[in-house]
């Protein structure tokens, strides 16, 4: 099972009140990366009714805390811009980080009975938090 645990991370976006930081930190406001009536898309794990607030959370608490990241670390910029283009799938730490959310939430599920797991629920047993402990990448040892 600690092979498993290693291997359960979610490697994904993150936005913090005030400036954002860590590696690929914008210079930004949270209010400015996730407007309340933000229609959100290209979701594909996340609910796709998902509430600004709720959305905030997961990339505050399970994301920025969970890896120390920042929304550039799987966000890419517009082309020739550097506001970041959230729908994109340009960069891979996007894709990993769904990997990473989908295979969160089956451990969940499998190991500790979750019903109906959901990122972001304190339901959770095992988040990213469990195997990155604040670092973008999670230790091997």
């Amino acid at each position: 099972m600690a092979g498993m645990a290693t291997a359960v991370v979610v490697c994904a976006a993150a936005a913090s009140p005030g400036k954002l930081r860590g590696p690929g930190a914008r210079n930004v406001r949270l209010e400015t990366a996730i407007p309340a009536d933000r229609e959100f898309k290209n979701l594909k794990v996340l609910p796709k009714d998902i509430s600004s607030k709720m959305l905030q959370q997961i990339m505050i608490d399970e994301f920025e805390d969970g890896l120390g990241v920042g929304c550039g670390f799987c966000h890419a910029p517009f082309k020739g811009s550097d506001k970041l283009d959230y729908v994109s799938d340009a960069k891979s730490e996007k894709s990993i980080a769904r990997s990473m959310m989908r295979m969160t939430l089956l451990v969940n599920k499998k190991y500790f009975q979750a019903r109906h797991p959901q990122i972001g629920t304190p339901a959770l047993v095992v988040t990213c938090t469990t195997c990155h402990h604040g670092q973008p990448r999670p230790s091997s040892e």
